[in-house]
């Protein structure tokens, strides 16, 4: 038997006595069964991730942890330790006490006597619980993505088609592009801030207003709201295309303008709740329109009253008169909000300036 001295010279502590310390403070559960497969030692770690106590487990078969499914696994992993094999880490599900499975990492070693027969196995295993919840989201977060970019592509295609046909000037041409692909970008990295989850409405509208500039003629009205991705992305590009109109010709080109932006959720017709949205702008002088951007302005047009209303299930109105720009959307809530921040609607209210 091994001795190790204390720093004293006059405590000495067994290698045997060390080795349980190690064994019963570690965070990994460790158990030793005989080649019957039956329990022989249970540390405290063991007792957390399985929920049976030393009492309980002790004499009992190694099977009451492994399902029904994967009892085959146990005879496998007999047979090798037989041989002397080491069974490497590999994953794997336990059954708790309670009935629960949980995801573990398991180790397997063969233990021998003194005189180096193979009398049972130590089995160490590892709560991957986290491990594998943390794969499978970001597995369904890049699939989230692929599907996302995806469409994003198809969207940059039909953008680049469009303003083509409203463009003779190559320069002009990629001046609208670059503008609308940096609005693309700023909803895209709402997203990926909040893994996909969504954005508030208000970050949204700010996040695409703020490259105008002049945000103290910009105020802001409305219920805490958090939009779905296709939300983002699609009042994202409409609100792009309602600032870039502005800053030519409207509120945002000049000082005295004024721009209200308002939401509500109301009954809808059917029964359910929508969401009614409105821009309402007035500017005292509009700088007047060439014939050429009046032909531009078909992409805007078509973004507000075709693809952003029937990508929300929606409708919309566009009004224009001198000094006054009115664009109003109605749609489906469930087609608008993430679901679960939909259902403790309404949680506050926002009223003020777009840069408080």
């Amino acid at each position: 038997m091994t001795k190790v001295a204390g720093n004293d010279g006059s405590t000495e502590i067994t290698a045997e006595t060390r080795l349980a310390a190690i064994v019963d403070s570690s965070f990994d559960a460790i158990i030793s069964k005989d080649l019957n497969s039956i329990i022989t030692s249970w540390n405290g770690a063991a007792e957390q991730m399985f929920g049976h106590t030393s009492e309980e487990a002790v004499g009992q078969s190694v099977l009451m942890l492994i399902p029904d499914h994967l009892r085959d696994e146990e005879a496998d992993i007999i047979g090798r330790v037989r041989k002397g094999e080491v069974v490497a880490s590999y994953e794997t599900v336990r059954r708790r006490k309670d009935g629960g499975l949980i995801a573990v990492s398991l180790t397997v070693s063969p233990i021998r006597n003194r005189a180096g027969e193979i009398i049972g196995a130590s089995k160490i295993a590892r709560d991957i619980t986290s491990t594998k919840e943390s794969e499978r989201r970001i597995r369904l977060l890049l699939r989230e993505v692929n599907h996302r970019v995806k469409n994003q592509f198809a969207v940059i295609l039909s953008m680049i088609r469009e303003t083509s046909k409203r463009s003779t000037d190559p320069r002009e041409f990629e001046g609208l592009v670059r503008s609308r692909i940096m609005a693309l970008s700023r909803s895209h990295d709402l997203l990926v801030n909040s893994e996909w989850a969504g954005a508030s409405l208000f970050d949204l509208i700010q996040e695409q207003l703020k490259s105008f500039g002049h945000e103290e003629q910009v105020s802001l009205s409305g219920p805490l709201l958090t939009l779905q991705p296709n939300a983002v992305h699609n009042l994202g590009m409409a609100f792009h295309e309602l600032g870039t109109n502005s800053s030519k010709y409207g509120a945002l080109g000049g000082e005295d303008g004024r721009i209200e932006i308002t939401w509500q959720i109301i009954p809808g017709a059917s029964g359910q709740r929508e969401l009614h949205l409105v821009w309402d702008e007035t500017s005292p002088v509009q700088t007047e329109e060439s014939p050429e951007d009046s032909a531009r302005k078909g992409f805007g047009t078509v973004v507000l009253q075709r693809v952003a209303p029937q990508s929300l299930n929606g409708a919309a109105i566009m009004e224009r008169g001198p000094g006054h720009v009115r664009w109003a959307l109605t749609a489906p809530l469930e087609s608008i909000i993430v679901p679960q921040i939909g259902a403790e609607m309404p949680v506050a209210d926002i009223n003020r300036a777009f840069n408080p």
